[in-house]
């Protein structure tokens, strides 16, 4: 249906009463287009580099220097967003302290359920010290540019590994909930997390991989070892690089080490 009224027509094509198609079109006729074409997922995570096993949160070293970029680093670093990509903050989320403070950005990726090397839907997020993932906003659960479905869901960082749901779940817009510092969340693979003990003991994403490849090597050809030196000086590996955002800070305090307490090769 598509007639004029008065002289104008209407911005919108479909039937009336039709099922609504995540296709840009208006198939329902009732003034929205592709409404129910978002899903909302509740994710928390935990990094391994800046987790504290006596609180049960991360440190956000990088935040509180105002390292923390307002646009999302992962198009920079040559990831390629599917639905998502360019996301932004307000400095005022950046702000804010306590448990609810960033730490980071991450990059949530939804998966066909069938083959999960197939990547359907991304997008950047920012992650609090508690470990929830949110929204740009710094509060609502993320927002996935797909329909509802089953998915596999997988959260990635820029210098951890990332981590993916052996199961395929439900997702609608109304939030769903996954917890991947739990072992009770099952993940695909083999030791996808590590497991660390304390007083708040979690599963983390495993830290170190500072050249965002998917992997972490210590020794030979495109290792991650190197890069932390390189960074710091070849020739003076003492030098402590402070004040960066950088994908070889691999605690996530601000500075990139290579050598003495706290260093970022260590771990």
């Amino acid at each position: 249906v598509n007639f004029a009224l008065n002289g104008s027509a209407p911005n919108w094509t479909g039937t009336p009463l039709a099922m609504e198609v995540c296709d840009g079109i208006d198939n329902d006729c009732d003034g929205t287009v592709d409404e129910g074409c978002d899903v909302r997922i509740a994710v928390k995570v935990m990094l391994d580099g800046p987790y504290d096993a006596n609180t049960g949160l991360m440190q956000d070293g990088v935040r509180a220097l105002g390292l923390v970029p307002t646009t999302e680093p992962y198009t920079g670093l040559g990831y390629a967003h599917v639905g998502g990509g360019g996301e932004s903050t307000a400095p005022g989320v950046l702000a804010n302290t306590g448990a609810d403070a960033i730490v980071d950005w991450v990059v949530v990726e939804l998966r066909d359920p069938d083959d999960p090397t197939i990547i359907l839907a991304t997008r950047s997020a920012l992650l609090k010290r508690d470990g929830d993932a949110v929204d740009v906003d710094g509060t609502s659960p993320v927002t996935m540019p797909i329909g509802a479905g089953t998915y596999h869901v997988a959260v990635r960082h820029r210098n951890h590994l990332g981590c993916m749901t052996a199961n395929a779940a439900a997702l609608a817009p109304a939030p769903s909930t996954l917890d991947f510092t739990t072992p009770a969340t099952a993940t695909f693979g083999t030791n996808a997390r590590k497991s660390v003990a304390g007083l708040v003991p979690a599963q983390v994403l495993w830290a170190g991989d500072v050249t965002f490849s998917g992997s972490v090597q210590y020794t030979g050809v495109g290792n991650d070892r190197d890069p932390i030196l390189v960074t710091v000086g070849s020739t003076t590996p003492n030098n402590v690089v402070s004040n960066t955002y950088s994908t070889r800070d691999v605690n996530l305090n601000g500075s990139v080490q290579y050598t003495g307490a706290g260093n970022d090769r260590d771990p």
